[in-house]
């Protein structure tokens, strides 16, 4: 028999240290961390954040109200208490790696998109006219060079 390959799942983990955005309640749209795994359905999250408008306080929260995201703060214990908790979060850079991922970029972007007034939306859709002409005429000089 020829050599099998094991590769182990790239699925998120419901895991302590595992950094999760929270989708609903009054915490929607902030970032917090699996503190410890209470049950199937529940997790204790707490969000220290440097900004006190993005701060999540401790609290259970269902899983159904919260994303699971690929940073995990590695060394964090169960049971972790806030203090702890921030110290391993800032070590972690957590805040940085969210704002420099793609999915933070897009929200970010959603959000801005929503609070445009229709005249802006008129000029958005002007500018990408004008970006997506300047394209094709690139592609229609590099087509006839190559002929």
């Amino acid at each position: 028999m020829g050599d099998a390959e094991i590769k182990a799942s790239q699925w998120r983990l419901v895991q302590v240290g595992r950094v999760v955005l929270v989708a609903a309640g009054p915490h929607d749209g902030k970032l917090a961390t699996i503190v410890e795994v209470i049950d199937h359905k529940r997790v204790l999250v707490d969000g220290p954040s440097s900004k006190p408008e993005s701060v999540v306080p401790r609290h259970a929260a269902p899983l159904s109200d919260v994303v699971l995201t690929p940073i995990v703060i590695s060394k964090l214990v169960r049971g972790a208490r806030t203090g702890v908790v921030r110290k391993e979060w800032e070590a972690a850079e957590v805040e940085s790696k969210w704002e420099q991922s793609a999915w933070a970029k897009k929200r970010e972007q959603k959000v801005r998109r929503r609070g445009l007034s229709d005249f802006d939306r008129f000029k958005v859709m002007k500018l990408k006219k004008q970006t997506r002409f300047e394209i094709r005429k690139s592609f229609a000089k590099v087509r006839a060079a190559a002929k």
